[in-house]
């Protein structure tokens, strides 16, 4: 409840004072190396809160459990930095793979999309 509460007197006060928390990624989109079908890959997208007020991730979607991540879960206050951990498994994947992350938040333009490319090769390398 506690959480909730703080979430609603910061958005509140952003608003009212006309300042946004905003993303700033490096890079939005990755094109990994060729990987051997059946690793588990693992990456990470860094980001910056550029805006004014603190910026709270409120949710992450993807379109297959073969991908899953890890997120801040406190406010990133102004000036400060963050990681988006990225698992993606290519068990069963053979070729080109495209997949997009959709990532929710009190930033002034949510949701933003990160995108991450792969080609799996079907000759496992042991």
């Amino acid at each position: 409840m506690r959480f909730f509460l703080v979430l609603y007197l910061l958005l509140n006060s952003a608003l009212a004072n006309a300042q946004a928390a905003e993303f700033s990624f490096s890079d939005r989109n990755l094109k990994l190396a060729k990987t051997p079908e059946g690793k588990v890959i693992q990456f990470e997208y860094p980001f910056t809160n550029s805006g004014k007020s603190p910026l709270i991730i409120t949710e992450i979607k993807v379109q297959c459990p073969c991908t899953t991540f890890e997120y801040p879960k406190d406010p990133i206050p102004p000036g400060g930095s963050g990681v988006i951990r990225v698992s993606f498994d290519t068990a069963g994947k053979i070729g080109y793979q495209d997949r997009t992350l959709i990532v929710y938040s009190n930033a002034l333009k949510s949701p933003v999309e990160l995108r991450f490319r792969v080609m799996v090769d079907n000759k496992k390398k042991g």
